[in-house]
């Protein structure tokens, strides 16, 4: 671990009323010091008490006052870093922050990495690894949730979890490890019977983590959402609805949408990441039937299809090929145009799906009717999406979402290794073939606080945090 003294901008690189100039290490106040003096023209930074913060100038090594500013002073151990760390407050500006930070690397700091304060809060053990990671997913939150459950992981919530999981484990590995070293004091007559007990519990308990991910990922990356249908369906209307401005080009030419467009959507609670894409037709239009074709391809990897169908036009071939592409996915089609006189219904849309479909289950296909002219059903849609994805309802509670997908694997690994306990127990193996998975359960449980985990994860995780944290 790298222990000199670092310095970065901590606030965005902009015009802006403040800006923050973060300096960590065992050199911190010292070099600050060097470049600082207050009102009386004193030097007195390295006297000034931890957590405090004092009014006075930025100098020039000549002397010269680069800015007004205030610095905050908090020592070590009671810092972010839990090194001693000054930070400094001028006046926004890109020039000023830059030329403060360069007196501070004149004085003998150097610049941080990416994520390099935080890397040193892990490293110092003031917060563990999914905590770390809980800090970049605040800043990036996209919508309440993300920002409530990230606050939530970086108070601890997926740490206590992991904690509690991996200690049930090492119970039990302790006990059969202290078994096979001393059987004549510790008897594992009937041991199975209570190991199973408490693998079953544990089990259950990763399998409620683990389904937590993908909604967990949803709900802080956002639900991505495919917009399909003929040429002049609407599509590009209803995204500039969600989007609340005009975003797509809306004409009554069929055709108008050639490419994908994409924007994020923020309804409450939900993020839809949407993508208008290009009508779905027969064509031999050779931009056209790129853009048909990449629509379909896009299509295959949405976690929800809304289908637009423009309800005062008759289905013909290319609904049925439409059809044929959401086939096994969620989606919802949206009899869009209600305001117009009604052609096609919702019992000829069934027909369809059932001819085309042969047996195959519908549960996850639903159908409404909306006009993204007149704003119709916008709500209905809203409620439908929320009810198809998280049960009509999110609630944050007591609940531990998994959000990460480094630590979705994690625990995917875990539950592996504790399900080939249970088939070790039903085909009566002798206890160490227990403490074998046991211990490979609690190993993958440890990477997602970092206590497994090699140095080349760990830099990898920090170098993807912004500049300054």
């Amino acid at each position: 671990m790298k222990t000199d003294t670092i310095a970065s901008i901590a606030t965005a690189v902009s015009d802006s009323g403040i800006g923050i100039i973060r300096v960590s290490g065992e050199e911190a106040i010292s070099i600050v010091h060097k470049i600082y003096q207050n009102k009386k023209k004193e030097y007195v930074l390295q006297s000034y008490a931890s957590h405090t913060i004092h009014y006075g100038f930025m100098i020039e090594e000549d002397g010269s006052i680069i800015d007004e500013v205030m610095v905050s002073v908090m020592k070590a151990p009671r810092s972010y870093t839990m090194e001693d760390t000054v930070e400094i407050n001028c006046h926004g500006g890109a020039l000023m922050m830059k030329k403060i930070l360069m007196a501070v690397t004149k004085a003998g700091a150097r610049i941080a990495e990416p994520g390099e304060f935080t890397k040193r809060a892990f490293l110092n053990g003031r917060i563990d690894l999914s905590e770390a990671e809980a800090v970049m997913d605040i800043i990036h939150a996209k919508n309440e949730f993300a920002l409530k459950s990230s606050v939530k992981q970086l108070r601890g919530s997926v740490f206590d979890k992991i904690k509690e999981l991996r200690d049930k484990i090492l119970y039990e590995i302790a006990f059969i490890e202290s078994a096979l070293d001393d059987p004549e004091h510790i008897n594992l007559d009937g041991y199975a019977d209570r190991l199973s007990e408490q693998v079953i519990s544990i089990v259950k308990e990763l399998e409620k983590l683990l389904s937590s991910a993908d909604d967990g990922r949803m709900l802080k990356e956002g639900i991505r959402t495919v917009i399909v249908g003929k040429p002049n369906a609407g599509k590009s209307s209803l995204l500039n609805l969600l989007v609340g401005e005009e975003r797509a080009i809306v004409t009554d030419i069929a055709g108008t949408t050639r490419d994908t467009l994409e924007e994020t959507v923020n309804l409450g609670d939900v993020t839809l990441n949407v993508i208008d894409t290009a009508g779905i037709r027969n064509t031999e239009d050779t931009v056209e039937k790129i853009g048909v074709e990449r629509a379909k391809k896009i299509s295959e990897d949405a976690d929800l299809i809304l289908y637009v169908i423009d309800s005062s036009v008759p289905l013909d071939e290319n609904d049925e090929n439409i059809v044929r592409l959401i086939q096994g996915r969620k989606t919802i089609i949206l009899f869009n145009k209600s305001d117009l006189k009604e052609v096609v219904t919702k019992k000829d849309v069934d027909i369809l799906l059932s001819d085309t479909f042969e047996s195959e289950k519908k549960e996850n296909i639903f159908m409404i009717r909306i006009s993204a002219k007149e704003n119709d059903g916008m709500d209905s849609l809203m409620d439908l999406i929320k009810d198809m994805f998280f049960h009509g309802q999110i609630g944050f509670n007591d609940e531990v979402y998994i959000t990460n997908a480094r630590h979705k694997e994690a625990v995917l690994e875990a539950l592996e290794s504790m399900r080939q306990v249970q088939v070790s127990l039903e085909n009566n193996m002798p206890e160490d073939f227990y403490s074998i998975d046991l211990m490979s359960a609690y190993a993958s449980l440890g990477r997602i606080i970092g206590e497994e985990v090699e140095d080349d994860l760990v830099n990898e995780i920090f170098s993807k945090f912004c500049m300054g944290k």
